[in-house]
């Protein structure tokens, strides 16, 4: 069973690999019928102009990711 802090480390790893940013904020993270949701925010440069993205992550009991977004702010 993934207990919360494995669930952040696992979405922190996961933005920090698929985005190549170094800086991920956690905001909150919940569990949902049996699967964790954390949300959080990233920088990233489009175009030379930085700006911040939020996603949310979804992670089932096993540590696998189901779904994943991303918005910009």
């Amino acid at each position: 069973m993934v207990e919360v802090e494995d669930a952040e480390s696992i979405a922190i790893n996961f933005v920090r690999k698929h985005k190549s940013v170094p800086d991920v904020n956690v905001t909150m993270t919940e569990l949902e019928s049996g699967v964790w949701v954390v949300r959080g925010t990233c920088p990233i440069d489009l175009g030379g102009h930085p700006w911040r993205e939020s996603f949310e992550i979804k992670i089932d009991q096993k540590g696998r990711i189901k779904a994943s977004s991303f918005k910009l702010i």
